[in-house]
């Protein structure tokens, strides 16, 4: 049980401790952003913020939850606020922290630890056009409402759209050589459009992709991850040969439609975690049918595409690759994202958003670590 509040000064700290930091999630009295706070004869409260960065676009919000926070503590008449700026040793110092080691430590990817208890599904498909953006943004959502910590990383280098499709109009934040990503329907996201100019192509080869993913891994402040989503370009290039690299133990999610030769091409993207070592969780139907007016369905792409991958992936992997929802066709589901808002959280009703969330059901699964766990396991004599 903790300590009783006694004076007014401490009711003030244990103030400021319950606001956190918009981007980092995490009290500003730990983070080292309250340099001081006093109180006057008045009854008026002065704080002394350090921001991260000069010109920090969550200002305002930080101004409005100290002023909340501190403005309901009995005794206290007002609050007024000066902000200034950490110094670069004080931000070397917050990155270290949040790091949990040494500032000039490399970074490191936290997915890839052994003791990691977050959840890597990489999207893939064979083609494009099936949807797959769509497809991640919506489950992020839905696992988000979940109140799981949903991150994604937008891993389609050359045609990154999932920061309009998920209403993620922020910029991120860099603290010294670290990356707050912005968030956006609960979902922190980050993608190279974040860091180009207008709607400016990305012309890169192979080693520039493999670090621009490299950072976004290492470099961005995930915090606490239970699930991270990976958009990546249609096929098997260097993108999924990178992330097998640097994520091994990602998960692989196909996206096909039902046509023919969609289902053929998402065969291949499947079948790369042969060669990767990397799971197969399963495959999503997109666009599986209209549902017309008088409730008959009509099968625009054909029938069958999504059962027909995951059979052919479990013969191919030999293990069991199931088909994890069929999503029908419809147009609400293009206008929300083209809106920012999921059709998971703007139409949650529609059947596209009940077969996404039934999806997001058999996902919203956090992996638990063996990290100093006993396994129950004895030596036996020879």
């Amino acid at each position: 049980m903790s300590a009783p509040v006694s004076t007014l000064a401490d009711a003030i700290q244990a103030a400021l401790a319950t606001v956190d930091d918009p981007e980092i999630r995490r009290p500003i009295t730990d983070l080292g952003m309250v340099r001081s706070a006093e109180v006057g004869d008045d009854g008026v409260v002065r704080v002394e913020l350090l921001l991260t960065v000069a010109g920090c676009p969550l200002k305002d919000k930080l101004r409005g939850d100290i002023t909340a926070a501190v403005g309901a503590v009995p005794g206290v008449t007002g609050v007024e606020i000066e902000f200034g700026v950490m110094s670069q040793e004080q931000r070397q110092q917050l990155q270290a922290k949040l790091r949990g080691g040494s500032a000039t430590e490399e970074p490191v990817i936290p997915f890839a630890q052994p003791g990691s208890r977050t959840r890597v599904y990489a999207v893939a498909s064979g083609k494009g056009g099936v949807g797959k953006s769509s497809v991640t943004v919506n489950l992020a959502a839905s696992l988000a409402a979940r109140g799981l910590s949903v991150g994604v990383v937008d891993a389609d280098i050359y045609g990154h759209s999932v920061p309009r499709m998920l209403g993620a109009d922020g910029r991120p934040t860099r603290v010294e050589d670290m990356i707050m990503p912005p968030e956006a329907n609960g979902v922190k996201v980050i993608s190279i459009g974040m860091f180009t100019a207008g709607n400016a192509a990305v012309v890169w080869r192979g080693p520039m992709l493999h670090r621009a993913l490299q950072q976004f891994l290492a470099d961005v402040f995930w915090g606490d991850l239970d699930v991270l989503l990976l958009d990546l370009p249609p096929g098997t290039g260097d993108v999924a040969i990178s992330l097998a690299q640097l994520l091994p133990t990602s998960e692989i999610l196909v996206v096909t439609t039902p046509q023919a030769a969609a289902a053929e091409v998402a065969e291949r993207a499947g079948a790369i975690a042969l060669q990767t070592h990397q799971r197969v969780v399963g495959v999503i139907e997109n666009m599986s049918w209209l549902e017309l007016p008088d409730g008959s369905r009509m099968e625009i792409f054909g029938a069958g595409g999504g059962q027909t991958v995951a059979d052919s992936l479990s013969q191919t992997i030999g293990s069991q690759v199931p088909l994890l929802g069929q999503i029908p066709l419809d147009t609400r589901v293009r206008e929300a994202g083209d809106a920012g808002a999921p059709i998971v959280l703007a139409e949650p009703e529609s059947p596209a958003a009940k077969a996404l969330s039934q999806i997001a059901d058999r996902l919203a699964v956090r992996r638990e670590s063996l990290a100093g766990r006993p396994l129950g396991l004895t030596p036996s004599s020879r």
